[in-house]
């Protein structure tokens, strides 16, 4: 990768200047949510990489135009279709967790749309592999052992997509579940198991006379009525949303409480968030349901992409968040949907009592690690493929994995290799970029804080 050669000061200035326009109104909105933010970015490079998709994009545009390209899209392995494919958006290594799919079975997968859009397929694959180089250079592994990391996913990439565009039914290559994962995959999928929705319940609400209620604190804030009527209002508008599927008996959607919340994760600081609790599939109390109804985010991946067609084909970025993850996630979750509220889109979906992510603290054997990172390549070759022309939306109308397969197989000695020397190369940016930040943050030079 190449980007402009800047000394600290001219760097910090660029990423200043970024941090603005993507973070700018919710900052402004609510400094101590980003203050949060900064603290958790500034732990770590990789915690760092996580939160700042923004200056990734920012910076392959600036690859692009060091190329001479005259448009953002071009580069190895894109055409006019392979730059056309429904991505992640921010796919790195601790992206990916378990989830309960609309049948009932716990899978392991990608996790997180908030940054799903449509474009290069090689933009979902450099940004996991820059994040594999910072994951490695934690646990001390040298530059070779990073390199055949990288290769081990782009390999199993590559023969998941072949795979797929020759024609391997789904049950060729089937989930990771219960029946198929291994190692730190399995374990993941095994905690998720013994979780329980009353143990979900049991931690957010009380029951008082005789109906579960959200309990107070915890994070919780009560709400005025009018906001209660707003909440409300959205709320109707998101059963419109549901698939029919969805709808199979119209009490689970009686609403018990509503309480507002205020995001301060990594990635969704300042963004306000409200959960609902509803009656669930039977009149059982450790069967009630917790939804939240969150403002959704544009996705920095949009800011680069200026093709019409993709941003009108979303009503709002709640829209967007939903097709996205319906299109990239096989049966996804039943609760899935959309709404509006003051006139700004919002994700609705459960908050899931079976959402375990993956955790790399204890992974530190190579072997180990290789193996993983390879499953997580066979998941993202199949992400990838599931959303084409047979996942219900026009926006990809064609087979995404023949497309990207076709393109791999023009320079296959070249795929690897690609990825390999950007993970090297922008492992080491994000490395140099976190102590910048973090003497921007702890100087007190990140305007609003």
């Amino acid at each position: 990768m190449s980007v402009p050669q800047l000394n600290d000061e001219q760097r910090g200035a660029e990423i200043l200047a970024v941090f603005d326009t993507a973070f700018g109104e919710l900052l402004a909105a609510d400094p101590a949510a980003f203050r949060v933010k900064f603290r958790k970015m500034a732990a770590s490079a990789f915690a760092f990489y996580r939160g700042t998709a923004c200056l990734f994009y920012h910076d392959l545009d600036a690859e692009n135009a060091g190329r001479g390209g005259g448009r953002v899209l071009s580069g190895p392995y894109l055409d006019d279709r392979t730059s056309r494919v429904w991505i992640h958006g921010d796919l790195h290594a601790e992206n990916f967790g378990t989830y309960m799919d609309a049948n009932g079975r716990l899978i392991f997968n990608v996790n997180d749309f908030d940054e799903a859009y449509v474009g290069p397929f090689t933009w979902d694959l450099k940004r996991f592999s820059a994040s594999i180089a910072l994951v490695g250079y934690a646990k001390a592994l040298g530059d070779d052992q990073i390199t055949e990391l990288v290769k081990v996913y782009a390999g199993a990439y590559r023969e998941r997509v072949h795979a797929l565009a020759a024609g391997a039914k789904r049950d060729e290559v089937p989930p990771f579940t219960l029946d198929t994962a291994q190692g730190p995959l399995l374990d993941a999928l095994r905690d998720a198991r013994s979780l329980t929705r009353f143990g979900l319940l049991d931690s957010m609400t009380e029951i008082r006379d005789f109906e579960r209620r959200f309990a107070p604190g915890g994070g919780s804030i009560e709400l005025d009525a009018a906001t209660r009527y707003k909440v409300l209002a959205a709320f109707d508008g998101y059963l419109e949303t549901l698939p029919e599927s969805s709808l199979s008996r119209p009490d689970s959607y009686r609403v018990k409480d509503v309480v507002g919340r205020r995001g301060i994760g990594i990635g969704s600081a300042g963004l306000p968030s409200y959960n609902i609790l509803l009656e669930g599939h039977s009149d059982a109390l450790e069967n009630d349901v917790v939804i939240y109804i969150k403002q959704a985010q544009t996705p920095a991946v949009s800011r680069h992409i200026t093709d019409p067609a993709i941003r009108d084909y979303f009503q709002h970025e709640g829209h967007r968040t939903v097709i996205s993850q319906r299109a990239l996630q096989a049966h996804a979750d039943p609760w899935l949907g959309w709404t509006e509220l003051s006139g700004t889109g919002q994700l609705v979906a459960e908050v899931s009592p079976y959402a375990v992510d993956l955790d790399w603290g204890d992974i530190d054997d190579p072997e180990e690690i290789a193996a993983v990172v390879a499953d997580l390549g066979r998941a993202t070759a199949t992400m990838h493929a599931a959303a084409d022309d047979t996942s219900g939306e026009s926006l990809v109308p064609f087979s995404t994995e023949r497309a990207i397969d076709a393109a791999i197989a023009a320079d296959e000695e070249g795929f690897a290799q690609l990825l390999v020397d950007f993970a090297h190369t922008y492992g080491a940016r994000a490395r140099a970029d976190h102590q910048i930040f973090v003497d921007l943050f702890r100087n007190g030079r990140i305007p609003g804080l």
